[in-house]
């Protein structure tokens, strides 16, 4: 009985339990994935789109519900504007294939000599890749995941703004829901909803700004130096800057690796492509973005790797991109709950800088 009215045993018990329903809903977050991650998107994007409304409806005075559906329904028909754009594109890479096939067979005779795999002339380059490779199965599983992502993607685009117009709509209201649902607490909660705004706000925007200068920069890089599909290498070094650390190098290895295939046995633009792209990356990545965030997030880069790798694991790519925002806002949480501060210590920083930076606050 004295155990377990001791304050080290309940928190013991607390934190055992705690790690139970962590592990417990990485699970069911897995399982349901199909319907979670509509909704964690619709969460984001409704974060992020906030603001907007917010000064669209004080400086014009259109009403909150009809400015929450006018960005929405613009935002759903610009991403459908760049993803046709992008699908001709890559319907253009499809077509042009038995163009670059010879190339693609010289590169891979010259790996088969060195690696010694078997090469038959005779035939196509897939098809000696499927004998040596055995990749068969893989290209299988690749090509019906394609297929079924591009029919179910528009759904899910339709989906997403319907349910982004309906939260934005209810966070009219936001305010008043905290004040009568938490007349105890209303101030702290008051202030971790306002924290988990600016934050996500702040990180998706800088983010963005820094992804879309990426691909811009990546776009007339490859344009310029005659590369094919410059629209397809610029939108793919847009995208894949969103996650960090490992986006900008598959972005820059794939762009590259698709330019050897074109200008082979010329390596010069090659070299040049790599090495613009790199240095696009990491003045942008590793010294501007940095510069504009700040430590305001004060994220630890070991938990942004573990935080990549627990929801890729659990989302897949999409998991990846949404890995740093879902990690800031568990940060958040756990700065404003007493048993759960040595978890955000551990998610942050060093320690030191976020006191100094509380302090001049």
């Amino acid at each position: 009985m004295d155990d377990q009215n001791n304050p080290g045993y309940t928190k013991m018990i607390f934190y055992l339990l705690l790690f139970l329903s962590v592990v417990l809903a990485g699970f069911l977050l897995k399982t349901i994935s199909s319907v979670i991650i509509p909704v964690v998107l619709s969460f984001i994007l409704s974060l992020v789109l906030l603001p907007i409304i917010k000064k669209v409806n004080l400086k014009t005075g259109i009403p909150w519900v009809v400015s929450s559906l006018t960005i929405v329904i613009l935002f759903f028909v610009a991403l459908l504007g760049i993803t046709s754009i992008l699908v001709g594109s890559l319907s253009g890479i499809v077509a042009e294939y038995p163009k670059y096939e010879s190339r693609f067979m010289s590169i891979f005779q010259l790996i088969a000599q060195n690696l010694d795999f078997e090469i038959d002339n005779s035939k196509s380059l897939i098809q000696n890749l499927w004998t040596s490779l055995k990749v068969r199965e893989y290209a299988q599983k690749t090509a019906v995941a394609l297929s079924s992502g591009v029919i179910s993607f528009s759904k899910t685009l339709f989906l997403i703004s319907i349910m982004s117009a309906f939260i934005l709509i209810e966070m009219r209201l936001t305010k008043r829901k905290i004040y009568y649902a938490f007349k105890d607490n209303r101030e702290k909660v008051s202030r971790i909803s306002h924290q988990i705004v600016n934050q996500t706000v702040r990180y998706v925007s800088i983010k963005f700004f820094i992804s879309l200068s990426t691909g811009v920069l990546s776009f007339l890089t490859t344009w310029l130096l005659g590369l094919d599909f410059p629209i397809v290498w610029g939108f793919l070094a847009f995208i894949m800057n969103f996650i960090p650390i490992f986006g900008s190098i598959i972005s820059v290895g794939l762009t590259t690796l698709f330019s050897l295939i074109q200008f082979y046995p010329n390596w010069g633009k090659t070299l040049f492509i790599l090495i613009f792209l790199t240095a696009i990356n990491m003045i942008l990545g590793n010294i501007l973005e940095p510069r504009i965030e700040g430590k305001n997030l004060g994220i630890s880069p070991v938990a942004i790797l573990i935080s990549l790798s627990v929801w890729g694991y659990i989302w897949g790519f999409t998991g990846m991109l949404l890995a740093v925002p879902l990690t800031v806002i568990i940060k958040i949480i756990c700065e404003n709950l007493d048993y759960m501060k040595g978890a955000a210590i551990f998610l942050g920083n060093d320690p030191r800088q976020s006191n100094s930076n509380k302090t001049a606050d």
